[in-house]
């Protein structure tokens, strides 16, 4: 495949899975606009770097595994940045309290296992997807992702009260 066509193939994809990449982008950081420049700079990147895609069936995964990348990087970049008093949910609405927890809870797990579950539970990826995505083994990723689940679960029905979560035991 020519260089042009992979990068019309990157380009067409973006376009197509904006929507998911997004998605994956804020799980890292639960800002819209943060989101956004991940996603701008990793459709930058890889566009930039379009002639490196081996495979061309790939391209969803390959572009998945560039967003997480670069939203680490933007983390890593910015870490201790506050959330502001109007970034939160308004006074009275359940859901988005609600959303507010499981986004708390979510920042509890390290990057990986945020990426492993965002990908298995927003984005619907299939383990074995999610896996090249991570570059880790099958069977690793099953494991990670259970350990995750279980650290969610301790914080959505009691961690968060106590405000502990180290290693998943609140």
């Amino acid at each position: 495949m020519k260089a042009t066509d992979k990068e019309a193939l990157i380009h067409e994809q973006l376009i197509k899975n904006y929507e998911k990449y997004y998605r994956i982008a804020y799980s890292y950081t639960f800002q819209e606009q943060d989101a956004m420049d991940i996603v701008q700079e990793a459709a930058y990147r890889a566009i930039l770097k379009s002639e490196s895609l081996r495979n061309p069936e790939y391209a969803d995964t390959w572009i998945c595994r560039i967003i997480k990348n670069e939203a680490v990087r933007f983390l890593e970049r910015y870490k201790g940045r506050t959330v502001t008093m109007e970034e939160l949910p308004e006074e009275g609405s359940e859901d988005q309290i609600e959303d507010l927890d499981l986004k708390q809870a979510l920042t509890r797990l390290n990057n990986e296992e945020r990426t492993i579950v965002v990908l298995k539970y927003f984005e619907e990826e299939k383990l074995t997807t999610i896996a090249q995505i991570m570059d880790l083994n099958l069977n690793t990723v099953k494991s990670r992702l259970y350990r995750a689940v279980e650290k969610l679960k301790k914080y959505m029905e009691g961690g968060a009260e106590h405000g502990k979560m180290e290693n998943g035991i609140s």
